[in-house]
């Protein structure tokens, strides 16, 4: 096998947010080296640069979705994007923008696995289960609806984006970290059986158990694809996201997650969001989270 190949495409919008700034968060990410500590493991890393979609208008929500046409214009503008860098063989790294973009990528890697005939994997690491819709949204916002929309559960134009729906279905889905769920919510993941590892799991079966947990059955046959919400880590080392949630997995915790991830050799396709360097304190955030993608690429404390 030859050297990985890595393809990182910028998404650079806030569009589905509820704060200003994750627009900021693919250049962050740039400013704090990824691309050259991933050159440095021995990767082939190519940057392809920003995708382009409407400005966000900053409106009231309409029908409980805010800003939905563009919304769907810039998925469409990912699920493009990282269709195309999974039909050439490469990883793809998805530098957004805020999670709403999660529902482009998951369904073009969803489409690559049907195509591949693979089983698909999503590691979900997020303070929020962000399985809201716009019955029960309490803001409009759609970047707290993606899991939602790529279980089948959604505005049309969202939920089809890869030509039929559900995009994918609710047991592919381990979400690790989460600590903050809407209470109409609730009843929602629990009804889809979505395998949730909050908090007080993780505080009682520790890290390592709950990561054994969630990539359990992941074999070769498996496409594992990890959506990393910034937010999952605790707002004391990761202050730079816009919807903060106390009580998250620490720095040791989160390496620790990513090193098991690395191990499993499994890695095929990457989501990071919501950085927003308007709340960070000299670009700290965008440093932790390049600092754990290394080691989600193989990085570890020590040579084993």
């Amino acid at each position: 096998m030859g050297k990985q190949a890595v393809s990182l495409i910028g998404v650079p919008t806030d569009i589905g947010a509820g704060h200003r700034g994750a627009s900021m968060g693919p250049e962050a990410l740039r400013v704090a080296n990824l691309m050259d500590r991933l050159v440095r493991r021995g990767i082939e890393v190519v940057d392809r640069g920003n995708l382009q979609g409407p400005i966000n208008p900053w409106l009231p929500p309409e029908e409980g979705y805010r800003h939905l046409p563009a919304v769907v214009a810039w998925n469409r503008a990912v699920y493009t994007a990282i269709y195309t860098e999974l039909s050439a063989g490469r990883l793809p790294v998805m530098l957004g923008g805020d999670h709403c973009l999660a529902i482009g990528s998951i369904t073009a890697v969803a489409r690559h696995c049907r195509e591949q005939g693979k089983k698909l994997r999503v590691l979900w690491l997020d303070a929020h289960a962000d399985f809201n819709t716009a019955e029960i949204t309490p803001s409009g916002n759609v970047h707290g609806m993606p899991v939602a929309c790529l279980c089948g559960m959604g505005p049309e134009e969202l939920t089809t984006l890869g030509g039929s729906k559900p995009a994918t279905s609710p047991e592919v889905f381990r979400q690790i970290g989460i600590r903050s769920v809407d209470e109409g919510e609730k009843r929602l993941v629990r009804e889809a059986k979505v395998a949730i590892h909050d908090m007080r799991h993780i505080d009682e079966v520790g890290m390592k158990r709950v990561m054994e947990e969630a990539l359990e059955g992941v074999d070769e046959n498996t496409h594992l694809h990890v959506s990393f919400d910034v937010d999952f880590l605790d707002p004391s080392i990761a202050p730079g996201v816009g919807t903060t949630v106390r009580g998250g997995p620490n720095y040791r915790e989160a390496q620790l997650c990513m090193e098991m991830i690395a191990d499993s050799g499994r890695l095929a396709s990457l989501d990071i969001v919501e950085l927003n360097p308007a709340f960070d304190k000299r670009n700290q955030t965008a440093k932790l989270a390049v600092d754990l993608v290394e080691s989600l690429f193989g990085k570890s404390t020590l040579i084993r």
